[in-house]
């Protein structure tokens, strides 16, 4: 989040306000995370004086193509974004600035102000955003690494079908995958699972073909039309899974239960009544047992390990027991042949008879 439809917005935005015009002034952050691979003072002297003739895209990172190069480029992270003074660009869920907050915002990287006063600014609160001075972004790392743009260059179904059938790796990780197809994060490929009925945990390969066409449909389709919104979550269709999937919470989807499972390396919303795993996935994936399943079967272990322990500590308790016993007869026999019972000289032999008699039946009683 942000994913390839908000990104888009901040596109059409840009390119529709700020392509035609020169850039007056910019002030870059400094903030050697944000600002990758170029000094502030750099990147300032790269953009003044320079006009934007095109804003571009690909998978989640945007560029400008200036009058001449280097170009700045954008890879919106977690919580990158676009702002236009004045303009709506989007505001999508969770976005870390609000419109009503100053201008610019504490969190702006790089902030530009054209030669008719327009002015825009590229925020991120988070730090996972890069920006980066590029000589010919398509090129270059991380954009010529990407796969297919899934909005601009979407993959033919046949296509689609055979390259499902040679991935041996989960769906979900598999739709994470940049290099594989460019733009789906987190929110769509939970979308685009949800509405094709399939698990995330599935492997691709195991797929069927119908399952492959309606995957293949859903992401045309969720994609197509958070676009046409311009990624305003408002105005999605109801019955979508983004609207209940964030956070965690207990809920359901249309009637239906969500549950929160670990896919991709991501928290993952699905619902368990339609999106089922199929053939060899029930028995290879343990992630899918109950968590209470688990803590029972810790338990029953840690107590046998317990009842292990305390037997052992009673066995070795009783044989404490006896060897104290027994240093204690030999005491007091040792006691009774010198003539010192409890500390008195016993020069009776009656009383030495029956102490010894008294010694000898304690001696006989079995130790508890």
């Amino acid at each position: 989040m942000p994913e390839l439809p908000e990104v888009e917005a901040a596109r059409r935005a840009l390119q529709a306000i700020c392509v035609g015009r020169r850039i007056r002034r910019c002030s870059v952050a400094r903030d050697s995370v944000v600002i990758s691979g170029v000094s502030p003072l750099r990147l300032e002297s790269a953009l003044s004086g320079r006009s934007i003739l095109e804003a571009r895209r690909k998978g989640k990172n945007l560029w400008l193509r200036l009058d001449e190069p280097p170009f700045p480029s954008f890879q919106f992270g977690m919580a990158g974004a676009i702002y236009i003074k004045g303009v709506p660009v989007t505001n999508y869920k969770r976005s870390a600035v609000q419109p009503t907050d100053e201008w610019p915002s504490k969190y702006s990287k790089l902030f530009v102000e054209l030669d008719d006063g327009i002015e825009f600014s590229f925020t991120d609160k988070r730090r996972f955003a890069r920006i980066r001075l590029l000589d010919d972004p398509e090129s270059m790392p991380p954009i010529s690494e990407l796969g297919p743009d899934a909005l601009f260059e979407p993959i033919q179904l046949n296509n689609f079908i055979d390259s499902l059938s040679q991935k041996k790796t989960g769906i979900k990780a598999l739709l994470l995958d940049q290099c594989f197809i460019s733009g789906i994060g987190n929110w769509i490929a939970d979308e685009v699972l949800y509405q094709a009925r399939i698990h995330p945990l599935q492997t691709a390969a195991n797929l069927s073909k119908e399952s492959c066409k309606l995957l293949h449909q859903s992401i045309n389709e969720v994609i197509k039309h958070a676009v046409e919104v311009d990624a305003d979550s408002s105005r999605f269709p109801s019955d979508w899974l983004f609207h209940v999937r964030w956070g965690k919470k207990p809920g359901d989807v249309n009637g239906e239960k969500i549950e929160f499972i670990t896919a991709g390396g991501r928290t993952t919303a699905y619902v368990p009544e339609l999106q089922k795993l199929m053939g060899t996935e029930l028995n290879r994936n343990s992630t899918l047992k109950p968590k209470r399943a688990i803590r029972d079967r810790t338990k029953s272990d840690n107590s046998a390990a317990e009842t292990k322990k305390n037997k052992s500590k009673d066995i070795r308790k009783g044989e404490n027991l006896a060897n104290v016993a027994k240093k204690q007869d030999k005491r007091k026999t040792k006691i009774v042949q010198n003539g010192d019972f409890n500390g008195d000289l016993i020069n009776d032999p009656s009383k030495k008879r029956g102490a010894v008699e008294r010694i000898t039946r304690q001696r006989k009683r079995p130790t508890k």
